[in-house]
């Protein structure tokens, strides 16, 4: 490296990409899905499986890998952020919120669980970089259907409130503490992590990198605590371009 030029560190969450703790965050988040991919593929090896039921597990493994995979683009993506590549357009949230659900629902049949779309008669647009907001309620959703309820189908819903529009997804998970959620919003301002007690098998990852990109649209993300769950959400601004859908 030539003298008076430096080297740019990336971080993600607060932490470099070079570290040592980001190694052991990826780790960890890559590890349930990799645990899953082997044990379905011992299963396969081990024989005696029909023909459907080995149909099922080499779907399962598809939709497992997928999701690991999505993990590994996001942090690609946050470590790209340049407002030059995600220019902010008119986004019908409603229509997204159709597209995703309908993206995870093999995922989410896969695991007995189902996933719907909370209707509203009026569609309004946001103001967003449709992929980042696409990421983010996967990843909102992606939480979902590691602690929602079997019986309870995870809602993405659309709320107008003011001159923003509030994008959740419901699930009836563990209960969030007022005061964790306070920690973890003061630390997410911070860039870091912070890991939801309620919800031990997330690292927080998944929070961190969802709040940059609500960052990289001007919006943020919060959470309504339930006494069954939580409505994890962002918030954009609203679009003054009538929607035609």
């Amino acid at each position: 490296m030539s003298e008076g030029t430096s080297k740019k560190t990336i971080t993600i969450a607060g932490l470099s990409l070079d570290s040592p703790a980001m190694v052991m965050v990826a780790a960890h988040e890559l590890k349930a899905p990799l645990a899953l991919l082997r044990q379905l593929s011992l299963s396969i090896e081990a024989g005696g499986l029909s023909a459907s039921d080995v149909e099922r597990v080499a779907r399962q493994m598809t939709l497992t890998s997928e999701r690991a995979l999505r993990l590994t683009g996001d942090m690609t993506r946050t470590a790209q952020r340049d407002s030059a590549l995600f220019k902010l357009e008119p986004v019908n949230p409603v229509s997204l919120c159709e597209e995703v659900a309908k993206e995870l629902m093999p995922l989410f049949a896969a695991h007995n669980k189902s996933i719907r779309v909370r209707y509203r008669r009026s569609s309004p647009l946001a103001v967003a970089h449709r992929e980042l907001l696409r990421r983010v309620l996967i990843n909102f959703s992606d939480n979902a259907l590691h602690y929602s309820a079997d019986m309870k189908p995870v809602e993405l819903s659309v709320q107008v409130t003011g001159s923003t529009v509030r994008i959740g997804v419901r699930d009836y998970g563990p209960a969030i503490a007022a005061d964790v959620w306070r920690t973890l919003s003061s630390r997410l301002k911070q860039g870091a992590m912070q890991p939801l007690a309620a919800r031990p098998q997330s690292s927080g990852l998944g929070l961190s990198i969802a709040s940059q990109f609500a960052e990289m649209m001007q919006g943020t993300i919060g959470v309504t605590r339930h006494r069954d769950g939580a409505t994890f959400y962002v918030e954009i601004q609203q679009s003054r371009q009538m929607s035609l859908l």
